[in-house]
């Protein structure tokens, strides 16, 4: 059902296509939802903030496990808040970019110091936090406070470019017509804008995957433009996937780790083994310094920051 020529029409589906849109995907999501433990009933709306900041750019299955330690040590933002950096870093184990435990701090602090410690229910006032950006705004807005609003991540533009458009792949950036087009297809009512939101990105999450799609157990096999035309391959750039081993982000993982591990302050020599290269090792001990996730102290020693 491609939007140039199928029953969607030019500018997106008809309400009649959207309603069967909705009807397949709420009803797959119904039966087949994994069970997180954000999507509790008892989960707070500072709970969700921390599994989409977790979550992005991580597998779901390495997130659940720190975001249930987390939640248990730092239940609310004041608790989070009261804590040192350089325990939240310690906190944030291997998930990766471990800025965003810095700025989950910082969204923690600005959460206690302009809203009383609760987390605001309005996406202007979610933006305006360090370190959330849209995406995160509108997530919190839809899955802890039920409101509709148009949440658009890498899975939704996956699932909408295969079905609607017949193309294997997004392009690179979000483009204004996706979201135009993710927008058109949210349901009117709250609740159920909401659950369309987290189907789609679950859809496309298990689904209709970037590598291995599992066609065959998808709900809109049958309507599907990609697959109606015989799932095209990429035509656009070629896609390649992210280095790790020998990058700088091992290394500074690798760096950050050593502190972990340390009860304290260790030497320079003691993250010689970061990595291969000296002058890697030293670039990426600078940059650490300089993003705030690493502490120089007193004879050439290094801390995670107080």
């Amino acid at each position: 059902m491609p939007r140039s020529t199928g029953p969607t029409g030019p500018t997106g589906p008809t309400p009649a296509e959207a309603a069967v849109l909705h009807e397949r995907v709420l009803g797959w999501y119904a039966a087949n939802a994994r069970d997180l433990p954000w999507r509790t009933p008892e989960c707070t709306p500072w709970g969700v903030l921390v599994s989409e900041v977790m979550a992005q750019q991580t597998p779901v299955a390495r997130v659940a496990p720190v975001w249930t330690a987390w939640m248990e040590r730092w239940p609310t933002p004041a608790d989070l808040a009261a804590e040192t950096p350089g325990e939240v870093v310690r906190a944030w184990g291997r998930l990766g970019y471990p800025r965003r435990a810095l700025r989950l701090r910082e969204a923690a602090v600005a959460v206690v110091e302009r809203h009383g410690g609760v987390v605001p229910d309005d996406e202007p006032l979610l933006r305006a936090l360090p370190g959330i950006g849209a995406y995160t705004a509108a997530a919190v807005t839809a899955f802890a406070f039920g409101r509709r609003t148009t949440v658009v991540d890498t899975n939704v533009r996956r699932v909408l470019v295969r079905a609607l458009e017949g193309r294997e792949h997004a392009a690179p950036a979000l483009t204004v017509a996706e979201t135009r087009l993710a927008a058109a297809l949210v349901p009117e009512d709250d609740a159920e804008a909401s659950t369309w939101n987290v189907a789609v990105m679950e859809l496309g999450a298990v689904v209709c995957r970037a590598r291995g799609p599992r066609c065959p157990q998808c709900p809109l096999l049958d309507r599907c433009a990609w697959v109606l035309a015989g799932r095209p391959e990429h035509d656009g750039p070629v896609r390649r996937g992210q280095a790790w081993h020998g990058t700088d982000r091992q290394v500074r993982g690798a760096v950050l780790q050593v502190l972990r591990d340390a009860p304290g302050a260790v030497s320079r020599a003691d993250l010689d083994g970061a990595g291969d290269d000296a002058g890697q090792v030293e670039r990426c001990i600078a940059s650490l310094v300089e993003d705030g996730l690493l502490e120089p102290v007193e004879g050439e020693r290094f801390r995670l920051p107080a």
